[in-house]
């Protein structure tokens, strides 16, 4: 029996955050909240960053999870804006070490890999899974799908370390060797 845990994802951005927290009780994932942090209203930069430090600290002293599942920053943007993803991301995972919360960085390709099964999946399709998924009634969908990519962090952790089926760990050849008789001839 796994101990209940709780996920918090983050869609870092310095427009829109995304986040999601995903409770699992058991072995079952529950959404536990949502949403995202609007940051357009702010022209500074900076202030942007400390909101976002806010923010996810705050998420943090109101659902105290675990692990923080963080969205990273992917090559194709301009390198200005890959810069202040870069920060957004940055300052994300300081406010998570601030508070000894492990971090745990999943591309965006994996992301939607593990929700819906590929990895040039459509923001909306991840978003379509996601409430299927955790039978999210229609009115709690967000239309700002940064919300639902920072849940979809979180549930891909949770698929990553949840798995019932455990790697066997060899402590050498003749450990394999002992614990795998049928595969030696």
């Amino acid at each position: 029996m796994t101990k209940d845990r709780v996920i918090l994802g983050i869609d870092p951005g310095t427009i829109v955050m995304g986040y999601g927290v995903l409770k699992i009780e058991g072995n079952k994932p529950k959404l536990e909240a949502m949403g995202v942090l609007q940051l357009n209203k702010y022209e500074d930069h900076y202030l942007r960053l400390r909101k976002i430090f806010e923010r996810v600290l705050g998420l943090i002293d109101q659902y105290h999870p675990d692990e923080l599942a963080i969205e990273a920053p992917f090559f194709g943007k301009n390198v200005q804006s890959m810069l202040k993803l870069g920060r957004a991301q940055g300052v994300a995972m300081a406010a998570a070490l601030e508070r000894d919360i492990p971090i745990f960085e999943y591309a965006p390709l994996k992301i939607k890999m593990s929700i819906t099964g590929n990895g040039n999946a459509a923001k909306e399709q991840v978003a379509g899974m996601l409430q299927r998924y955790l039978h999210i009634p229609e009115a709690s969908m967000l239309p700002q799908l940064d919300a639902t990519d920072g849940l979809a962090a979180a549930v891909c952790h949770y698929f990553q370390t949840n798995n019932p089926i455990q790697e066997k760990k060899y402590t050498g050849w003749k450990d394999f060797i002992a614990k795998n008789p049928g595969k030696v001839r």
